[in-house]
């Protein structure tokens, strides 16, 4: 069942943060993920990030196995392993992520102008699925704010996704806006045009409207100078004549990879948490087959023409390195840090480079998609 907040419980006792900062042997699985499960998801959501910007995140110390190190779109990443957009929407804790060791960060969805999103409760636990689902809608403090702290300093990759407005009369100028003024600040950008909670965004995946779009921001990002490789983020819910269509726009058109895919708005008959039928994007572990399925297609589609990043439900090395041979060269998480917490990047990581060693692959490279036939 999940775990809301009621004033009615005892409350749980107070931990100065002065206490937290020296304490290095706090663990993070026995004692703040209990509490932060007493709390409605999107105020312990706000906490983890205030904690991790009062320095209070995990710091790992392990260097990474040279196997999981691979060049995508022309950047070098010590590992595979990178957190999906939406956990860190108006970029303020990239720099605390990649100390906790994950090989590549994505900041945002950010939207040209500031938006609420849409009304709360709008996140949603299912323990018993694993899973979450969630119908924020594009909440952000804009692209003004959010370009500042871009523009700080970073200690390793940082990729940035943009999106439109709910209420823009100009879908496309929205995506340009967003291109021109992160261009110079982002290691990568990303267009997300999948996330179901923002009316028609997923029509943007139509092939005319795709290519249209994938045009004017590239026009964008060459006026600004900073050219960053250019991702698109892809919804799990697409016909066969829709991963055909993304898949000859995105070659034709020369863009540097699709992230393969946002949350789905199915429901499978096999989820038992009390709120699978809250509409909004459910991620997390029912998300893996469907996305996985989707992955190994576009890979075949695009044959090796073009690097894909694996997203959806992935909660272990095993998981990870299933993307990376079905047609990955980059995974993404985050449903699963809700229930398993940040040590789960560090042990993804070491039992990925156990599976590759296993099968006898000298790096990531050498597995991307052996399992596409």
């Amino acid at each position: 069942m999940d775990q809301t907040f009621d004033s009615r419980q005892r409350r749980p006792a107070r931990i100065p943060i002065a206490r937290l900062k020296n304490n290095k042997t706090v663990n993070y699985s026995s004692l703040i993920l209990p509490l932060l499960r007493r709390l409605d998801p999107e105020r312990a959501h706000n906490l983890t990030l205030m904690g991790l910007q009062l320095g209070l995140g995990p710091s790992n110390t392990e260097s990474d196995n040279p196997a999981l190190a691979i060049q995508v779109a022309g950047i070098d990443f010590p590992n595979p392993i990178g957190l999906a957009a939406g956990f860190d929407k108006d970029a303020r804790v990239f720099n605390a992520m990649l100390q906790a060791g994950f090989g590549f960060t994505e900041s945002g969805t950010v939207t040209p102008k500031p938006q609420a999103g849409n009304l709360k409760p709008r996140i949603y636990r299912l323990p018993e699925d694993n899973a979450v689902i969630n119908r924020l809608g594009f909440n952000n403090g804009g692209l003004d704010a959010y370009a500042k702290r871009m523009a700080g300093p970073k200690t390793g990759i940082v990729g940035a996704n943009i999106g439109r407005n709910k209420d823009s009369a100009d879908a496309i100028e929205d995506y340009v806006t967003g291109a021109r003024r992160i261009a110079p600040f982002c290691d990568y950008l990303t267009i997300n045009i999948s996330s179901p909670n923002t009316p028609g965004l997923r029509d943007l995946q139509r092939a005319d409207a795709l290519s249209t779009l994938v045009v004017a921001v590239q026009s964008a990002l060459t006026e600004t100078g900073a050219e960053p490789p250019l991702f698109i983020k892809i919804a799990p819910d697409l016909t066969e004549a829709d991963i055909d269509d993304i898949a000859a726009v995105a070659i034709s058109s020369d863009i540097n990879g699709l992230i393969v895919s946002n949350t789905t708005i199915e429901r499978p008959k096999f989820l038992k948490g009390n709120h699978r039928t809250e509409i909004g994007g459910l991620s997390g572990k029912p998300l893996f087959t469907p996305s996985t399925a989707l992955l190994s297609k576009m890979y075949k589609r695009c044959a090796g023409k073009l690097p894909l990043i694996g997203v959806g439900g992935i909660a272990s090395g095993e998981d990870a390195y299933r993307k990376i041979r079905s047609g990955a060269s980059l995974v993404q998480l985050y449903t699963a840090l809700i229930y398993h917490g940040p040590r789960l990047i560090t042990d993804i990581k070491r039992d990925l480079a156990d599976f590759l060693e296993k099968d006898g692959f000298s790096s990531i490279t050498d597995a991307i998609g052996v399992d596409v036939k």
